[in-house]
């Protein structure tokens, strides 16, 4: 049984690596519920309560990247509520169309949201831009967060 939880937990932990860029799947949850699963299984001997707390407060970290990141650079540049609000709506059909949908489709979003607003096509451009910077930014952030919590816990099980 020991065996199959540890699967269980290493594709939770793969799987939340995978969603730490595709915007719908909760990755470093995931990811922070495998390393939880791992160190239950071990019976915390391997990876004491203290990593998990550290881990726990990284995943919160980066809950708040993945907010705030897109609204800061929205924000930045005085975006409409309706450029965010399109940055969501392009993140979400960005899932459907493939990476360059996932990359491209939240500018696109947040383009027609503002332009929807403000009837500006160079203002929904500047505010496309910087929404979509600020996602890429944030994404970049939960990717550097995401390694650390790796090396944290496998740090852990072979020290």
């Amino acid at each position: 049984m020991t065996i199959v939880l540890w699967m269980i937990a290493i594709v939770l932990i793969a799987i939340g690596l995978v969603g730490t860029v595709v915007p719908a799947v909760p990755g470093v949850t995931l990811m922070f519920a495998g390393m939880v699963l791992g160190a239950w299984v071990d019976d915390f001997a391997r990876i004491p309560v203290w990593v998990l707390v550290i881990l726990g407060a990284l995943t919160a970290i980066a809950w708040i990247v993945d907010f705030a990141a897109a609204a800061l650079g929205a924000k930045r540049v005085g975006a409409s509520g309706r450029a965010v609000v399109g940055a969501a709506v392009g993140t979400i059909v960005g899932i459907f169309t493939g990476l360059w949908g996932l990359l491209f489709m939240p500018l696109v979003g947040a383009a027609i949201g503002e332009y929807s607003a403000q009837r500006d096509l160079r203002r929904a451009g500047k505010v496309g831009i910087a929404t979509w910077l600020g996602l890429l930014l944030g994404t970049a952030v939960k990717i550097a967060i995401v390694f650390a919590m790796i090396g944290i816990f496998v740090g852990a099980l072979l020290v």
